[in-house]
This record gives structure tokens, C-alpha cells and sequence, in this order.
């Protein structure tokens, strides 16, 4: 890939070029300059912004994504561990819901509430991820 210029580089990203502005203005993504100071966007300032764009898309905030650069591994770590078990917590949640809504496709009580079944599923019993790790710090 050659040397793009900020529009062709936002489209390749898929979003507009004030957001790859505005990720200028923030640290995130500071791409070179030529000679007459336009921003350029080389293979590695484009890939930066595809990955950038991935972590808002798994719900990292831009301030989030600023620490993921600096080299302290243990502080990148923890953030991308914390932000995955809240993921995986979500997930499980919305397993869990798909299962219940699967079930209430067929369920026959006329009262939720008279199905045990369905009283299954309210009365879940497995500890959330944040609730595991708040249990861990109090230990």
C-alpha cells in the first residue's frame, strides 16, 4: 500500500475523516506528515487505525486504548484481562438469555412463574465474573 492521504485512509477504516482527526487529537493515532505537513497514512498508520477501530468495537474506550500503547506489560495485562472477563461475562448473560427465550418458545404455563423451568433460570446460580472478582478481593 502506498501513502494515503486522510480520506482514502478513513474509508479503508470505515469511518469519517474527523473521527481519524479526532483520534489525532486524542494520542491515539498520530500518523506522519509530509513535507507540507498533510497527514499520510502509511501501511502501519492504517493498520493502527483498523485495530484501534476493533477495541471501540469490543467496547474500549479511546482512554483505554491510549494505555494499551505504553510498554508497561503488566498494566496492558490487566486491562485487557478485566476488559475480556467483562466480555465473557456478557456473553455468558446472553447465553443464558438466549436459553430462556429458547425455552419460553415452548413453554406451556400459562404464569411464568408456575414453570419450573423458567424458575430455573431466574434463580441462576452461578456468580457473575465481576462478582467472582469482587469475592477474590475480599478474600
Amino acid at each position: 500500500m502506498s501513502e494515503l492521504r486522510i480520506g482514502d485512509a478513513a474509508s479503508i477504516v470505515g469511518v469519517d475523516t474527523h473521527v481519524l482527526r479526532h483520534w489525532e487529537d486524542v494520542g491515539v493515532l498520530v500518523p506522519p506528515r509530509s513535507a507540507t505537513g498533510q497527514r499520510v497514512y502509511d501501511d502501519e498508520a492504517v493498520s493502527r487505525a483498523l485495530v484501534i477501530r476493533r477495541c471501540q468495537r469490543a467496547g474500549l474506550s479511546l482512554a483505554q486504548i491510549r494505555e494499551l500503547r505504553p510498554a508497561d506489560d503488566d498494566a496492558r495485562r490487566v486491562l485487557i484481562e478485566e476488559h475480556r472477563s467483562r466480555i465473557m461475562d456478557a456473553v455468558d448473560q446472553l447465553q443464558a438469555t438466549g436459553r430462556f427465550l429458547e425455552h419460553l418458545l415452548s413453554c406451556r404455563h400459562a404464569e411464568i412463574t408456575e414453570c419450573p423451568d423458567c424458575s430455573g433460570f431466574a434463580a441462576d446460580p452461578r456468580p457473575s465474573a465481576v462478582q467472582k472478582r469482587r469475592l477474590a478481593r475480599a478474600i
